[in-house]
Formats: C-alpha cells, structure tokens, sequence
C-alpha cells in the first residue's frame, strides 16, 4: 500500500475542500501555494460544468485563493476531452452554459441542431423545455446522449434546484437511453486530468469530501485517496459504503507538514 510520501501528483475536489460558502477553508490556500513553489503537477476537479476554467479562477480568487485556470479541470472539459477523444471534429447539440460549450468549441466541436453526432446536457439554471425537447427528438433519431454530471440536485439560497441529473432522467424516460456520464463518479473524470497533468495513478492522490464521487472514482482510477471531513462526510457516512479512503483527515491543513521543503520555512 502506498504512502503519502510517495505522491508526487495531486488532485482535488473544490467544495467541501478547499472552499465552504465561497469562504477557503483552512489551509486551502497555503497547500496550494506549496504546490506551485515545490513544481507539484495538480488540477482542482469539479463536476460544475457552469463555469470556464477561467470563471472559476475568478470565483476562487475573490473566496481568498489563488488558482490559475490551468490548473482547473471540469467535468465541462472532461466531456469534451472524451466527446473530442471518440470523434475528432464532431458535432453537438448542446443544453449548458459557456463551461460545456467553450470547452466543446476548443475541441473541436461543431455546435449544431441538425443531426449532431452528440447530445450533450451541462448543469444550467435556464432549462427549456424547447431544448429539452429537441434533445428527445435528436437521440430518438440517432444522437448519442452524453451528460457532463450525475449530480440530481445543485444548492441555492432559496434551496436545492433540479440539475443535470434531474434533466438527464427525464430525458431518459422519454427516450429510453441512458446517457454516459463523464463527470464523478466516473473515473473516467480522474483519468482525463491526469493525462492533462501528465500523472500516472501510481503517484497521483485525490483530495475529496464525498465517498459516493470522489473516494469512489479515485478508488476506481487506482489513486491514494483522502477524505476530509470539512464538507459531507463523517464517520457515519463513510460507515455506508463498502469501501474506504487511504486516509481520512480534519481538513486540508494536515497536509502542510508533510512536504520536505516544509521544515525549512
């Protein structure tokens, strides 16, 4: 079994890691910080496919920590790496926001409601059911049906709204097709990263707050694997699942002593 010595590559979950309420949690910004000094490979994750990378650099910045873009990866670019990775130049009809469809126009994509190679359904707060019904008719006629998240519900200040996931099953019934779902769960998500990063799962940790998305897949991508309990989880949750992370940790903040350079500061 692999120590936390031998990661040489992070990845990260965002919520319930490094930022709470667009608050950074404790020790968010100092490990990150340590990671670009020491010239550690890392990618923020998130399955939000809303946002651009760049957005989300913004966000993060006014919540008190400095990521550059590159160093974000979402479940938006995970689709479009995949969608780009089985059809060089394709086409796709799309129900999102500027996340999935930049990430789908940098790959390549053709963006189309006339016989698209793809259907491909992102997190948006503008649902229409016009759209809605267009993609129904699309994957009846042949469109392969990708979704870029599970996730059923998204929070707001009002309370929970319907998300990818809620779109995705009501698509689901009309059709009778299941999409492929790129974001976590799917380790396909963790693969795509560390091939953006040049990582190897040999070497590579994944931060989480979540056993069902990310201690899940990171088992599946052969990752070492931690959860930290400043978001979802606690010994009761983790008690629900058959599986269990490499290590579970208070916060991020335990991370800080463990670098070698670390001592010298």
């Amino acid at each position: 079994m692999r120590n936390r010595g031998e990661i040489e590559c992070w990845l990260t979950d965002m919520d319930g890691v490094l930022v709470h309420e667009n608050s950074a949690l404790p020790g968010a910004q100092e490990l990150i910080q340590q990671w670009r000094t020491a010239g550690t490979p890392f990618l923020v994750l998130t399955n939000n496919s809303i946002f651009t990378p760049r957005d989300l650099s913004a966000r993060l910045r006014s919540s008190g920590l400095d990521v550059p873009e590159e160093s974000i990866w979402t479940s938006a670019l995970a689709t479009a790496d995949f969608c780009a990775s089985q059809m060089p130049g394709g086409s796709a009809f799309v129900i999102g926001e500027a996340g999935i469809t930049t990430a789908l126009h940098e790959a390549g994509f053709i963006m189309t409601e006339t016989d698209p190679d793809y259907v491909v359904v992102g997190e948006t707060r503008n649902y229409s059911f016009e759209a809605i019904t267009k993609a129904i008719r699309l994957i009846i006629n042949g469109a392969r049906f990708i979704v870029t998240n599970p996730d059923a519900t998204g929070p707001s200040a009002e309370g929970p709204l319907p998300a990818t996931g809620a779109i995705a099953a009501l698509i689901t019934k009309a059709t009778g097709k299941d999409p492929y779902v790129v974001g976590k769960p799917n380790p396909m998500m963790f693969r795509s990263a560390m091939n953006r990063i040049g990582a190897h799962s040999e070497n590579t940790g994944m931060i989480g707050d979540r056993m069902d998305t990310d201690i899940v897949a990171g088992i599946e991508a052969g990752l070492h694997t931690i959860l930290v309990m400043t978001g979802i989880s606690d010994e009761a949750e983790m008690a629900r699942y058959p599986f269990r992370p490499d290590e579970v940790l208070s916060g991020v903040h335990e991370l800080l002593a463990v670098e070698p350079y670390d001592s010298d500061l």
